[in-house]
């Protein structure tokens, strides 16, 4: 039997939940749920608002257009954030939706947008990042939505860092083409817990010669290369995740 209940709409909300409270949605969220899943009034829809846990609710209708939902019964308590967060240079807009959406599927609880030299993309749309960390977190059952920071150069986001934490950075010019290998030997084969750990994906262009001499002089960085073949930045994300996922996170 599924883990979680994929088939009853699931949406994120703002408000508190509580037994009996009543939640007005969005115009966006009651037009979704009354006229493109045609909803009736009773039908069950799940809530969240990444504080609460999930919530068992009803529809009710809130005006001629608008929607509403009754909230009964809490079904999952909340589960603490990861400590895993993830830094990038930013891409332009699908490509960024689509490494945004899987960020938040691999379990990152944190979106930190990097300047670097040859980062391509100079401005960032944060509603539209933030509309599609929701929605990933709507469809995968994910109890909270990340935090997404304003972007900033790279010195200042490494100067800005707690140093204990782990600086995993993706460098297609590292020695060790096996990451899994190379985690397993700064880290050691059997890791306690879960290291709080930041993970970095460089432009396109890769990092400037300077850039890689001031990741190199943090504490606590591993430089990683994923692998034979050159990973394009958006599948790149997905494949850094999911090595620290298996070898430090939540996947072990």
């Amino acid at each position: 039997m599924s883990r979680y209940d994929f088939r009853t709409p699931r949406l994120f909300v703002e408000a508190p939940l509580l037994p009996h409270a009543r939640v007005v949605l969005t115009q966006t969220q009651a037009h979704y749920l009354r006229t493109v899943m045609r909803l009736k009034p009773g039908a069950p829809v799940l809530v969240f608002n990444g504080r609460d846990g999930e919530w068992g609710a009803s529809l009710e209708p809130d005006g001629r257009r608008g929607a509403a939902v009754a909230v009964e019964a809490q079904l999952r308590s909340q589960t603490a954030r990861s400590d895993l967060h993830y830094l990038f240079a930013p891409l332009k807009q699908a490509r960024l939706d689509y490494m945004v959406q899987k960020a938040v599927e691999m379990g990152a609880a944190r979106l930190v947008p990097v300047m670097t030299r040859h980062t391509q993309v100079a401005r960032l749309n944060a509603e539209r990042m933030r509309a599609n960390s929701i929605e990933a977190a709507e469809q995968c059952g994910i109890l909270a939505v990340p935090e997404i920071d304003a972007p900033a150069p790279l010195a200042q986001v490494l100067a800005s860092r707690a140093a204990a934490r782990w600086l995993i950075f993706c460098d297609e010019d590292a020695d060790v083409r096996d990451p899994v290998t190379a985690l397993g030997r700064v880290l050691g084969a059997d890791v306690a817990g879960r290291p709080s750990c930041d993970v970095l994906i460089g432009p396109e262009g890769g990092f400037a010669e300077e850039e890689r001499a001031l990741l190199l002089r943090q504490q606590n960085v591993i430089r990683l290369a994923l692998g034979p073949r050159i990973l394009r930045a958006d599948t790149a994300a997905v494949a850094a995740l999911s090595v620290v996922q298996a070898v430090l996170g939540d996947w072990r």
